[in-house]
């Protein structure tokens, strides 16, 4: 069986473990979570071990820190993804929500009821506990999925997978509801995302060649997890101590996650005396520090940003600091140059915070918090699939809600149209 059939065998046998998965009751599914919860943790010296493979492989292969940061599963990274499972079991299931009905004059009866998408592909890069956060949510939300994780995670992901389909089975998981691509041929890609018929989406996070790959040869819906370039603004009202603990823990908290700020907008009414304090908080974190000519004019041993700086996702301890004369520069600034996905302004000007927030378009959009808040679970929504940077039909954080779709049922008595 070549390459081609051998995916499409995997999509097929999806197609019909969806149809079954649609069919669960939420108890059912719940209970089959639990279960994957508890494999997970019965399994965790096997988890680790597949890991240390992964880890050994990345070292030799010259991975950076913070890509080798991604990939490592620990104890306490155990441990999260045995809580995500927890936390998607209280949340309420969407399935069957009815989200609106009307009676006609005629006298039918139209609801808008919220179903499961069907087989969604995950697509993904490095960070193993991806695996688990994408599996539960389809399967809290009655999809089959088909993931398909990055080469420097295999054994990871092969283990994590191995273990939620074994507790899953236990408790009545439909064969084949949750499937990996075993290879890591990136046609196995092209070949996925090119399934329209069987696949009905496709969720890409990873890098930006990734999702250039996988939205070039797409023949189905894509939702892009795209690359962080986030951005905060201190705005000349400022509370500089609040500012420089923002910036501080949005940059050094976990600098290799996309929601980590890779670039400061300074007011120049406050540039002088904030600058040189922002950049000794920093330089204590050991962060490389880039400047524009203003903000080099105030601490002269920055390096020099280049154009291209600016639309940088470092995902490292560097960051970008630039000088900028007002709110409206600073706004027309992230719309251009930053990724939509999480901006924020620090500001006590009660308009300056209306307009920052209205004019910015990301994913989201922060008035004096940390943009590492941009994540399913302290968002409340339990685990999450992916920040989507898009506009249809998901945006931010994609939680239970964003994995579904709906369908019109219409009630009659026998009313036929005239």
């Amino acid at each position: 069986m070549n390459l081609h059939e051998e995916m499409m065998a995997m999509a097929d046998r999806a197609v019909v473990a969806s149809r079954a998965m649609a069919q669960l009751s939420c108890r059912r599914k719940n209970t089959i979570l639990e279960a994957m919860a508890d494999e997970l943790d019965k399994r965790r010296d096997s988890l680790k071990e597949a890991n240390a493979l992964d880890m050994d492989a990345g070292k030799a292969a010259g991975l950076s820190a913070a890509m080798l940061d991604r990939l490592l599963l620990t104890d306490g990274r155990i441990d999260g993804m045995i809580k995500g499972i927890r936390d998607v079991v209280a949340l309420k299931d969407p399935v069957g929500e009815k989200i609106s009905k009307w009676l006609r004059p005629n006298g039918l009866e139209i609801i808008k009821v919220r179903v499961p998408i069907g087989v969604i592909a995950i697509i993904y890069e490095s960070r193993p506990n991806v695996t688990a956060d994408s599996s539960i949510l389809c399967i809290k939300t009655g999809n089959a999925v088909i993931l398909r994780g990055g080469k420097e995670a295999l054994h990871s992901n092969k283990a994590i997978a191995e273990a939620l389909q074994e507790g899953g089975k236990e408790k009545g998981l439909p064969d084949n509801a949750l499937q990996i691509v075993g290879t890591t041929d990136r046609e196995a890609i092209r070949e996925l995302v090119q399934m329209d018929g069987r696949v009905d989406l496709a969720i890409p996070r990873g890098g930006e060649g990734l999702i250039r790959a996988v939205t070039e040869h797409a023949r189905i819906p894509v939702i892009k997890h795209y690359k962080g370039v986030c951005y905060i603004h201190v705005d000349k009202s400022a509370d500089t101590q609040m500012a420089l603990q923002i910036i501080e823990n949005a940059k050094v908290q976990r600098p290799g996650v996309c929601n980590a700020v890779e670039h400061v907008l300074v007011d120049e009414a406050i540039a002088k005396n904030f600058i040189p304090d922002l950049v000794k908080t920093l330089r204590k974190d050991s962060v490389e520090l880039r400047g524009d000519e203003s903000a080099r004019a105030i601490v002269g041993d920055l390096i020099p940003a280049t154009d291209a700086d600016w639309d940088t996702e470092y995902l490292d301890l560097k960051m970008g600091i630039k000088v900028v004369p007002d709110l409206h520069s600073a706004i027309e600034h992230i719309n251009k140059h930053g990724s939509h996905h999480s901006d924020a302004i620090v500001a006590t000007d009660p308009t300056a915070l209306k307009e920052f927030t209205e004019q910015v378009d990301s994913a989201t959009v922060y008035a004096n918090a940390s943009t590492r808040f941009t994540d399913g679970a302290e968002f409340g929504l339990g685990a999450e699939i992916g920040i989507s940077t898009d506009k249809l039909h998901a945006r931010g954080p994609m939680g239970l809600e964003e994995l579904t779709t709906y369908k019109y049922v219409i009630q009659g008595t026998g009313q036929i149209r005239p």
